[in-house]
């Protein structure tokens, strides 16, 4: 017994500081801490970087002056063309890295990510529809997503649910509607007009191409209200990692804060991919290589959010310079990117499973 224990003071996990604010307190992992300072300073470079690389290069002396809104000749390329697109990219990645977060860490599954599940094909294939049927409109097709999302959710889930919700049951299933709901998006662009076919399979790869300030300002601000559901994610997610009986025994209605982990995950994955498209494997990505990074016991959902935000911002800015002048959308490169990281992820699992 430590001598702590012995004078009656709690002992404090390894790796965490105990900090006062106030009247409260809360722990702190310092790697996690460490490693969002880190990503936050790598996301901070790439965002000068994606402003300043293009078809014609601005100083990053210049790009600071349109950014802190002070007078410059580059405000046209930077203020108008960039900015707007390299901010969609932020909300977009950090969307997606906190919902491939709480989706795994319900599931308990690596594999459990929003476009492998079928939430993303179920936002495709509602909002594909209606393209399909002449809406067009981008303020109207983020709903449409999240509505097709949250629907294709409650199916996995509700096939997905005997008594309980297993892990891989609920990936399997996933995966059957993932496949279902992609045939139902390709037999709605073969119904459509030519046009509207080309519009909806630019939009399926996931895409910035164009977007821009009427994207990103309804996604901000769905974000910033969701603020407070993430912060209450954060310390829900810490007893839904501990086996069913100990939280259970702790008080826990691991029904009830499962399915609304679930629910907020569904939730911001959908009006991501409402907003840019399905953009795929970031999701699956982001939060895996975060909990690699800091070595927590649960998933760090700010860590996710800037790794998901850095992904996206890096691919978008390789999208647009590495075939110049054509663009590619941002989702053919992170899907290059996660596509071999999907296939490491399942010959590992299959490794450690006959092993044990």
């Amino acid at each position: 017994m430590s001598a702590e224990t012995l004078t009656g003071r709690r002992v404090r996990p390894a790796g965490y500081t105990l900090l006062r604010t106030g009247r409260g307190s809360f722990l702190l992992h310092r790697r996690a801490a460490a490693v969002a300072l880190g990503l936050g300073l790598v996301l901070a470079a790439a965002c000068v970087a994606y402003l300043s690389v293009g078809e014609s290069f601005v100083a990053p002396a210049e790009v600071l002056k349109v950014v802190l809104g002070q007078p410059s000749p580059d405000e046209l390329v930077v203020g108008t063309l960039r900015l707007p697109r390299m901010v969609l990219g932020l909300l977009v990645g950090a969307a997606f890295g906190v919902a491939g977060a709480l989706i795994q860490t319900v599931a308990r599954n690596p594999l459990a990510s929003p476009d492998i599940i079928g939430i993303s094909q179920g936002a495709s294939a509602l909002t594909v529809g209606a393209m399909t049927f002449g809406v067009t409109s981008y303020s109207v097709l983020p709903y449409l997503s999240v509505t097709g999302g949250i629907v294709a959710a409650a199916l996995v889930y509700v096939f997905a649910w005997r008594g309980g919700l297993h892990a891989t049951r609920f990936v399997l299933i996933g995966i059957g509607f993932a496949i279902a709901l992609r045939s139902v998006t390709t037999l709605f662009m073969t119904k459509g007009d030519y046009l509207v076919a080309q519009q909806a399979q630019i939009w399926m790869t996931g895409s910035l191409n164009g977007r821009g300030w009427e994207e990103a300002a309804p996604l901000g601000w769905t974000l910033l209200v969701l603020l407070p559901a993430v912060l209450w994610a954060a310390r829900a997610q810490r007893t839904v990692s501990l086996d069913d009986d100990t939280a259970t025994a702790l008080g826990v209605r691991l029904g009830r804060v499962r399915l609304g982990l679930v629910l907020l995950g569904v939730v911001l994955a959908s009006i991501a991919t409402g907003a840019a498209g399905p953009v795929d494997f970031v999701a699956l990505l982001a939060p895996q290589i975060a909990r690699r990074m800091t070595r927590t016991a649960q998933i760090p959902l700010l860590c996710s959010a800037l790794l998901g935000a850095v992904i996206v911002v890096l691919a978008d800015l390789a999208a647009r310079r590495l075939f110049s002048p054509t663009e590619l959308p941002v989702g053919v490169l992170t899907a290059a990117i996660g596509a071999p990281y999907l296939i490491w992820l399942i010959v590992r699992s299959r490794t450690v499973g006959g092993k044990s």
